[in-house]
């Protein structure tokens, strides 16, 4: 998938845990920052760290907002296609499992 033109500052990844059954990254958005266009090639689950209200850009133009509360999560299937914007006037963050392979 080629990403569009970057217009925002981007969001900061730091990967807390990568071995051969999860990954584990925490997702720090400072205000007007993204993650950029991805598609998810595994399940995942994001636990935010914080409330928040995120922009969600989706394929074909749409979007929608997803409200995120301190330690409630979420699970999504693989495939979902995305951009999480922080549109926003204060930082947010989450931490996101991604699941490789089931323990088992």
């Amino acid at each position: 998938m080629n990403e569009p033109l970057r217009c925002r500052a981007p969001a900061i990844p730091t990967v807390q845990v990568d071995d051969e059954n999860v990954r584990v990254t925490r997702w720090d958005f400072p205000p007007g920052s993204e993650t950029g266009w991805h598609r998810h090639g595994m399940a995942y689950v994001v636990v935010p760290v914080n409330d928040a209200s995120m922009l969600i850009e989706l394929p074909e133009g749409k979007t929608m907002r997803a409200e995120i509360r301190t330690g409630v999560g979420y699970a999504r299937l693989a495939g979902i296609e995305h951009n999480v914007v922080n549109d926003g006037d204060t930082p947010f963050s989450f931490v996101e499992t991604e699941i490789k392979h089931l323990i088992g």
